[in-house]
């Protein structure tokens, strides 16, 4: 929650607090930090095969229904 800015202020500050004291819990954060930077690098995108696939289903969904 601290990284996505969910903590309430207290609850930063305790964080903050302990940062300030262990380095491993600041190494620790730091290799999370890293880790959402990477994650909101990808990119990705479905074959399209696969929406050629879905749309085939929602299609034939709804000529049942209307049916």
């Amino acid at each position: 929650m601290y990284l996505y800015n969910e903590t309430t202020s207290r609850q930063t500050a305790a964080i903050e607090k302990a940062l300030k004291k262990d380095w491993t819990l600041r190494e620790k954060l730091t290799v999370l930090k890293t880790s959402m930077q990477r994650l909101d690098k990808i990119k990705q995108t479905p074959r399209t095969e696969v929406v050629l696939n879905v749309l085939k289903y929602s299609r034939e969904k709804t000529l049942e229904e209307i049916r």
